[in-house]
C-alpha cells in the first residue's frame, strides 16, 4: 500500500509533468519546462526508495548510475544533426523497458496463478499487460530501425520485399490471438511470443518508410511508448506513470497528426505508401541541368541592397553547423536597415522544432522565427529569399506535380519572391529524391559550397559593401 505522503508527492510530480509539457509548447519557456520535467522525473524515481521494500537495491542504483552517465554523455556530445536519432533511440529504450516490466509482472501473475489455483486476476489488468508487452516491443524495434535509417547504418529509402504486407498482417493477427489467449489464461510463453511478434511487427512497420517521413514515424512511436507507459502504470497501480504515459501518448498522437497534415498526407499513407510507390523515397541522383550560379560577392550585393529578406533554414544548415555565422550575417543586414525574418517550415530538418532549436542555440531572437502559415503571404513582397540547406520545403512540385512524393505537402512560397538564392553543396535533390524546379527558374541564383564557409565569405562581402 502506497502511503499518503508518497501519493501526494506522486500527485505533485504529475502536476509538474503537465506544467513541463505546457512549458515545452513554446520556445521561450521550453528550457524551464524541460527543467521542471527533469526534476519531476528524479522525484518519481526517488520516492519508492523511501517507502517500498525494494529488492536488489545495489543493482537498481548501479542501473541508475549507468543511465545517468549515458544521458549526460549523450546530452554533451551528440551533435544537433544527430539529435533525431538520439530521440529515436531514447524513445525505443522507453518502450523496451515498459515491455520488460510488463513481462516481469506477467511472470509474477503466472507464478501466483500456478501456486494458488483459485487466484484470480482482473481481465483488464491482463489486457493492459498484453498491450504493454506488444506495443512496447513494437516501439522498441521500430525505433531501432528509425535510428539505423537516420544514422545511415542502413538505407534511408523504403525497404520493401514480396510478402511484406502478408508477413506484417500475419504477425499482427497472431499477436492479437495470443493476447486474447493470455487474457483468458495467463501464460509466460504467451508473453515471450507476444514480445517477439512485437519486435517483428515494429521492424516491418518502419522498413517501408522513406527518409523524409522518418521524423513523423518517430513521433508516432513516441506516442506508442507513452501509451505503453500508461498501461504499465495501470498494471503497477502507479498513478504517476499513468499520468506521464497518457501525456506522452496524447501529445505524441497530436504531434503525429499535425506533422502528417503539414506533409499534406495521411498517417496511413506515410506508413504504407511505399507499398504502392507513394512514399518519400530518400536521396536521388544529382541533376546535370544548367543553372545560374554566382559567387559570394554577387550574392552580397543582392542581400546588401534588399529591403526585405527571408531566410529559409534546413537540415543542411545543421549539418554545416553554420547557424552562428548565419545569425551574424542577419545581424549585419538588420544594421543596414534590412527587414529580415526566418521562415520555419514545420517539418524542416529531421524532427519537429529542429530549426527552432538550432537557431535558438545561436541566440536568434524568437521574434524573428516566423511559422509557415504566418509568413507565406510575405514572400510576394520579398526582395530576396536565402535558402540555406533546405530543399523539399520550398519545392513547387508539392503544388504543381501530381504523383510527386511530396505532392500536397504545404510548402513555403519562396517561388513568389523577386529573387531566390539557394546555398547548396551540389545539385543532389532533397530527401524526397526529386528535382526542385525552383533551382532552374530565371529568378534563382545558386551559391555552391559548404554552408558555413559560404556564409563566412558572404558575411565578409556584405560588410565590405
Amino acid at each position: 500500500m502506497i502511503p499518503t505522503w508518497a501519493q501526494l508527492l506522486y500527485l505533485l510530480g504529475a502536476v509538474a509533468f503537465i506544467l513541463a509539457l505546457k512549458g515545452l509548447s513554446g520556445p521561450k519557456t521550453a528550457r524551464t519546462g524541460n527543467l521542471i520535467g527533469a526534476v519531476a522525473a528524479v522525484l518519481a524515481c526517488a520516492i519508492p526508495f523511501f517507502y517500498a521494500d525494494l529488492d536488489h537495491v545495489p543493482l537498481i542504483l548501479a542501473a541508475i548510475a549507468v543511465g545517468t552517465a549515458g544521458g549526460l554523455y549523450g546530452a554533451r556530445t551528440v551533435q544537433m544533426t544527430q539529435m533525431p536519432q538520439m530521440v529515436a533511440l531514447f524513445n525505443g529504450v522507453g518502450g523496451g523497458a515498459a515491455a520488460l516490466v510488463a513481462l516481469l509482472e506477467l511472470h509474477e501473475i503466472v507464478e501466483l496463478h500456478d501456486r494458488f489455483p483459485g487466484y484470480d486476476v482482473e481481465s483488464f489488468t491482463l489486457v493492459a499487460t498484453a498491450f504493454t508487452i506488444l506495443v512496447g516491443s513494437v516501439s522498441f524495434a521500430g525505433s531501432v530501425v528509425t535510428f539505423a535509417k537516420l544514422q545511415e547504418l542502413m538505407t534511408s529509402r523504403p525497404v520493401v520485399f514480396p510478402g511484406l504486407p502478408v508477413l506484417f498482417g500475419g504477425g499482427f493477427v497472431a499477436a492479437v490471438v495470443i493476447s486474447v489467449l493470455m487474457v483468458r489464461e495467463p501464460m509466460m510463453w504467451g508473453g515471450i511470443a507476444l514480445a517477439l511478434l512485437g519486435l517483428l511487427v515494429g521492424a516491418l512497420l518502419v522498413l517501408p518508410v522513406g527518409g523524409a517521413d522518418v521524423p513523423i514515424v518517430i513521433s508516432l512511436l513516441n506516442a506508442f511508448t507513452g501509451l505503453t507507459v500508461a498501461a504499465g502504470g495501470y498494471v503497477l497501480s502507479n498513478t504517476l506513470l499513468l499520468v506521464a504515459g497518457t501525456l506522452v501518448g496524447a501529445s505524441g498522437t497530436f504531434l503525429t497528426l499535425l506533422m502528417a497534415k503539414a506533409m499534406g498526407r495521411s498517417v496511413a499513407n506515410i506508413l504504407f505508401g511505399a507499398l504502392k510507390g507513394g512514399s518519400t523515397l530518400g536521396a536521388g541522383e544529382a541533376s546535370d541541368r544548367p543553372v545560374k550560379s554566382a559567387g559570394p560577392e554577387d550574392v552580397a550585393i543582392l542581400l546588401g541592397y534588399a529591403d526585405r529578406v527571408i531566410i529559409v533554414p534546413g537540415y543542411g544548415l545543421a549539418v554545416a553547423q553554420a547557424q552562428h555565422t548565419l545569425r551574424e550575417l542577419v545581424d549585419v543586414l538588420i544594421a543596414r536597415g534590412t527587414q529580415v525574418d526566418y521562415a520555419i517550415h514545420p517539418v524542416a530538418g529531421r524532427m519537429p522544432g529542429h530549426m527552432n532549436v538550432l537557431l535558438a542555440e545561436a541566440q536568434v531572437p524568437y521574434e524573428q522565427l516566423i511559422e509557415m502559415d504566418d509568413i507565406n503571404g510575405e514572400f510576394k513582397n520579398t526582395d530576396v529569399v536565402l535558402v540555406v540547406g533546405a530543399n523539399d520545403v520550398v519545392n513547387p512540385a508539392a503544388k504543381t506535380t501530381p504523383g510527386a512524393p511530396i505532392y500536397g505537402m504545404p510548402i513555403l512560397n519562396a517561388d513568389e519572391a523577386k529573387q531566390v538564392v539557394f546555398m547548396k553543396r551540389s545539385m543532389r535533390p532533397g530527401f524526397a529524391g526529386i528535382e526542385n524546379e525552383l533551382l532552374f527558374e530565371p529568378s534563382t541564383t545558386l551559391l555552391f559550397g559548404d554552408a558555413k564557409e559560404s556564409l563566412g565569405k558572404l558575411l565578409n562581402a556584405v560588410k565590405a559593401l
